[in-house]
C-alpha cells in the first residue's frame, strides 16, 4: 500500500469517502466531486482515479440489486447510446485539442442554470425530451475528458422524474455504465495489474457500504423539494469545481 493502512493518512482518506459515499447514497453521483480534492493530497492521481472506479462500479451495483426495479429505463435507453456517442467526441477532443474553453463554458452554464432554479420563483422547469440530446451528449463528452459527468445527466433526469428514489437509481444506472466502461479501458491497459489499486479499493469498501446505506436512508425520509436543494447544491459545486480547476490548476 502506499500508506500504512493503520495510519491517520488512511483515517482521513476513509472518512472522507465515507463522506462521499454518503453523497453518492443521496444523489446517485458525486463521490469523485468529494473524494479526489482530499486523497489527491496523500495519492497520486493515476491511483484514484481507477481506484475510485472500482468503488463506484461496485456501489452502483449493489444499488441496482436492491432498487433496479426502480430505474426509469425508458430514459435510459435515450441517454446511453448518446451518452457512448458524446464520449467518443470527448475522446476525439482529447486527442486533438486542449478542451479548456470547455470547461469555462460548462461552469459557467452550470451556475447560471442552479442560481436560476434556486431564485426563480417557478417550480423546476419540466425539460421535454428534446433536451436528451444535448445533454447526453455533453455528458458523455466531459466523462470522457475528465471522468465527471454524472452532475450534467442529474440536471436533465431531476427535471423529467418526479419520484426521488426513482431519480436516485435511475442517476445510479448510468453512473454504473460509465464506470463499467471506463473499468474495462482501466483492465485492457492493464492497470489494475498494479496491486496497491486492489488493496486500496478493497479497504475503501466499508466507507462505500457505510455510506451508500446512510445516504439512501436519508433520502427516503426526506422530501421532493429537499432532495432537489440537495440535487442542485452538488451541481453548484461542480460548476463551481470546473471553474476553480479552469482558472486554478490548467
Amino acid at each position: 500500500m502506499p500508506f500504512d493502512i493503520l495510519s491517520p493518512e488512511m483515517a482521513i482518506c476513509f472518512f472522507t469517502l465515507l463522506c462521499a459515499y454518503l453523497v453518492f447514497g443521496m444523489a446517485g453521483f458525486g463521490s469523485a466531486l468529494v473524494a479526489t480534492p482530499v486523497l489527491a493530497m496523500y495519492l497520486p492521481l493515476n491511483m484514484i482515479v481507477p481506484t475510485l472506479a472500482l468503488i463506484d462500479l461496485t456501489a452502483a451495483l449493489i444499488n441496482l440489486v436492491k432498487d433496479g426495479k426502480n430505474a426509469d429505463y425508458h430514459e435510459i435507453k435515450w441517454i446511453i447510446p448518446l451518452m457512448i456517442v458524446g464520449s467518443l467526441i470527448g475522446a476525439a477532443i482529447l486527442l486533438k485539442t486542449r478542451p479548456d474553453i470547455l470547461i469555462l463554458l460548462l461552469g459557467i452554464f452550470v451556475i447560471f442554470y442552479v442560481l436560476n432554479t434556486f431564485f426563480s420563483k417557478k417550480a423546476q422547469p419540466h425539460l421535454s425530451k428534446a433536451f436528451v440530446v444535448p445533454f447526453s451528449l455533453i455528458g458523455g463528452v466531459f466523462s470522457a475528458l475528465f471522468g465527471s459527468g454524472g452532475f450534467i445527466y442529474a440536471m436533465y433526469l431531476s427535471s423529467r422524474i418526479a419520484d426521488k428514489q426513482r431519480f436516485r437509481i435511475t442517476q445510479m444506472t448510468l453512473i454504473g455504465f460509465s464506470t463499467l466502461t471506463r473499468v474495462i479501458i482501466f483492465l485492457v491497459m492493464g492497470v489494475y495489474v498494479n496491486m496497491d489499486i486492489i488493496l486500496m479499493a478493497l479497504a475503501f469498501s466499508p466507507a462505500m457500504l457505510i455510506g451508500i446505506w446512510v445516504g439512501r436512508h436519508i433520502t427516503l425520509k426526506i422530501s421532493r423539494d429537499t432532495f432537489l436543494k440537495i440535487i442542485n447544491v452538488i451541481i453548484l459545486i461542480s460548476g463551481v469545481a470546473l471553474l476553480y480547476r479552469y482558472f486554478f490548476i490548467l
